[in-house]
Order: structure tokens, then sequence, then C-alpha cells
């Protein structure tokens, strides 16, 4: 029969080789984490060193990978990108990044404000922020997801002075992409958007909430023709537009743009409230007001929320029997 001096003697030769055998392992650990994040720095660097070509300018100033026991992931004082050539110009602050070790494609990050966008078409913007994340699941050939999420966002032009011009402002947005197939789904959400009057020729536009869903037909490939939407179509699921006292418009159906920029649509409108609706867009419109309340006067006679037909034929609209004008060529 085994003394209990030996048993005490093979429980403390057990415990020694397992405490040998976490620290062996803890040691493989963090010898592959710091493995890792060097590889990953290297890789940043690289990536960023490629797009400094062809009149493109980026920088990820100070990389560094972080996250040490169980995240690992990139941060930069500032970030910024610049393609000359496109006119497409972003500089922001420091970026944060960090993935679970036992999840590396799902990258969540995190981008401090003030912001600089500048984009063709576009006068230089100030952005700002109280808080900008974003999450994507990264795939090949493709992300599987990306999403971004922003709270009381503020919108600038971009001048010099003690103020820059207030353009916009919201509460908050999300914008979320995927890929499905060779289409591209597209998603919007905003609440509490309050336009400058300098955009909308009126200060009397109450704060707006919205969802925009859009399905853009092979939209993960490459435009041939390297003009943007020119020659793209696709489906609005839904764009809802909404004022606090409930007035507002939904839009769905058909979409598409000719090589000339123009528009195709035949799309459903659904208004609620159209009476208040009208005096919305009397605003928005004054040299059609007087046409605008009494086509909408009418529709109210149809219910809280009357469906109509809006068509789009080269960009000319015509809402029901009411034109509404013309879109610029995109």
């Amino acid at each position: 029969m085994a003394s209990s001096g030996e048993k005490k003697t093979n429980y403390a030769r057990r415990f020694f080789w397992f405490a040998v055998a976490i620290l062996l392992a803890g040691g493989l650990y963090t010898a592959g984490w710091f493995y890792a994040a060097e590889r990953l720095e290297e890789q940043v660097n690289a990536n960023v060193a490629a797009l400094n070509t062809g009149g493109r300018r980026a920088s990820c100033e100070n990389v560094e990978a972080r996250g040490y026991p169980f995240r690992i992931g990139v941060f930069c004082r500032s970030v910024m990108f610049e393609d000359a050539r496109g006119g497409v110009s972003f500089r922001a602050r420091q970026l944060r990044s960090a993935a679970q070790v036992y999840a590396p494609y799902h990258i969540i990050g995190e981008l401090d404000g003030p912001a600089t966008l500048e984009a063709p078409g576009l006068n230089a913007l100030d952005l700002e922020w109280a808080s900008l994340r974003s999450s994507v699941r990264l795939a090949s050939p493709l992300p599987e997801r990306v999403s971004m999420e922003a709270s009381d966002l503020v919108v600038r032009r971009n001048e010099t002075g003690d103020a820059s011009p207030l353009l916009a402002q919201a509460g908050t947005f999300e914008f979320h992409m995927r890929p499905l197939g060779d289409d591209l789904d597209l998603a919007a959400r905003f609440s509490g958007l309050l336009l400058d009057a300098e955009l909308t020729g009126t200060d009397a536009i109450p704060a707006l909430d919205g969802l925009v869903d859009i399905s853009l037909t092979e939209g993960v490939l490459p435009n041939v023709s390297g003009r943007g939407l020119r020659g793209r179509s696709g489906t609005i699921r839904t764009i809802t537009v909404s004022t606090p006292d409930g007035a507002g418009a939904t839009v769905s159906g058909p979409v598409s743009v000719d090589d000339e920029g123009l528009i195709d649509a035949r799309l459903d409108v659904t208004l609620r409230e159209p009476e208040a609706l009208a005096g919305l867009l009397g605003d928005l419109m004054p040299e059609s007001r007087r046409e605008i309340e009494l086509s909408l006067s009418g529709l109210a006679m149809m219910g809280d929320a009357p469906t109509l037909p809006l068509v789009i034929d080269k960009s000319r609209m015509r809402l029901g029997f009411l034109s509404l004008g013309s879109i610029p060529p995109l």
C-alpha cells in the first residue's frame, strides 16, 4: 500500500508539471501574439505604402498593434487619404481597431474627429461627432458586411474664419453595406436630422427621421465606364422620411441611370398627413406652393396615407398629375 508521503509526492509532481505546462502555453501564446502583431504592423505599413502612387497619398501615423492578451488591432495617431486625380481627400484623428483573437475576421473600429472630407462636386466639409464606430466582417473577395454608426454628427463647410457655416447635424446616423451575389445592398438610418437653410432655402424644415434601403444591381462589379452611377440600375426597397408630427413619405420601386446621367424610375409614393406635408413642400419649393397645396389637399380626401405613382422620365419628375421639375444629371 502506498504511503501518504508517496501520494503527496505524486500530487506535487503533477501540480509542478501542470504549472510548467501552463507557463509554457502562456509563453508560446505570448510569443505568437507578438509575432502576429509585428506582421500586422508590417502589413499595414506595406498597404499604406502601396497607396502612395499615381497621385495618391495615404498615411496611418505611428502604426502600432495593441490589444494583448485577448485582442489584436491597429492603432494610428491620425489617418489620411488623398487622391488628387479623383478629387477625393479625407483626414481624421486617431484610429483604433480590434478583433478578438478567436474571431480575427470580425473587426471593430473607432475613429476620433474632427475630420475633413473632400469629394467631386462637393465643397470641402468639416465633420465632427461624439462617437463613430464601425464593424467589418472580412471575407474573400469582398467583406461580408460593413457597418458604421455615428452619434451627434455635425457637418460644416470648411472655410477659414472663427466659425465654419453649419450645413447639417443629426442625433444618430447608421450605414450598412453587404454584397449579395453580384448585387450590393445598401442601407442607412438617421434621426434628428436638421438641414441648414442654406441647403433647403428655408428654416421651416423640422428635424427629420429616415430610413434608406436599396439594392444596386451588379453593384459589386467594377463600373467599366468609370462614371459612378451612370449605366447602373437598382431597386429602392424603401426610402422613408418623417417629421415629428407624423408627416412624411415612403418611396419604393425600380430606378436606372443612363450613360448621360439621366434617371428613369417608376416609383410608388405613400404620403402621410398630406396637408402637413403640403406646407413642408411649399416651403421647399415656394414657386410651386399653390400647385402643391391644391394637389395634396385633394389627396387628403383619399385617406391618411394615399399612394401615388412617381414617374421619372429622363430626370423629369411627375407625381400623379403634378409636375415636380427635373433632377440634374448625375
